[in-house]
């Protein structure tokens, strides 16, 4: 359990910017991501609080960052689920990914493990390999009313590594040496049948 709370409370570590930000269309998101990147807080904020206070959702997200780790702005945890939030409520993944986090550190808000999976959830189902890998880990550890399932937390496993995320591969090993061949061809096929946008099992045939 310890080593997977200090995992999750690593991801402050793995949204500081991969701010190539699939680019907002919207006039000033732009420059305000670049001034983010060129370490210009006042500037980035700037830009990015009118857009964000429209409900751009990727100017939310950028800007609960910035209170996040008070780039800017003043630190203030409470700003920055606020702002995640709204991107999250609009479907942006990487905010439903930091809201997650919150709710499972307990991070300005009352700890809450069910609230954490329903986010990671969210962002999992969209493709985003760090929510893969730490619901994966949920489902390992039976966190969060999550069944102890090996082949759920193997698929998620088998997803994010394949998306990038550095832990996931080595997570899958581990696990698989626990496991029977019936159940890792099991994992296989349920990732290899999977695309962003559709609903992740929330259980398998040969179980945990």
């Amino acid at each position: 359990m310890k080593k997977t709370g200090r995992l999750i409370m690593a991801f402050a570590s793995s949204i500081v910017i991969a701010l190539a930000l699939h680019g907002s269309a919207i006039a000033g998101f732009a420059e305000g991501a670049a001034a983010y990147n060129n370490r210009n807080y006042a500037l980035a904020y700037k830009e990015i609080l009118p857009l964000a206070r429209s409900g751009n959702a990727d100017a939310e997200h950028l800007l609960g960052l910035m209170y996040y780790m008070g780039r800017g702005v003043q630190q203030d945890y409470k700003q920055a689920l606020i702002w995640h939030r709204r991107a999250a409520m609009q479907g942006k993944a990487d905010a439903q990914y930091v809201v997650g986090a919150m709710y499972y550190t307990g991070n300005a808000v009352i700890q809450d493990h069910r609230q954490a999976v329903t986010w990671f959830r969210k962002a999992a189902e969209q493709g985003h390999a760090d929510a893969q890998q730490v619901l994966g880990l949920m489902y390992r550890y039976h966190i969060g009313g999550m069944p102890q399932d090996n082949v759920i937390a193997y698929m998620l496993w088998n997803l994010a590594a394949a998306g990038g995320n550095p832990n996931a591969a080595g997570q899958r090993a581990a696990v698989a040496k626990t496991m029977t061949p019936e159940q890792i061809e099991e994992g296989q096929a349920l990732s290899a049948a999977w695309r962003p946008g559709k609903p992740l099992p929330r259980t398998s045939r040969t179980g945990g």
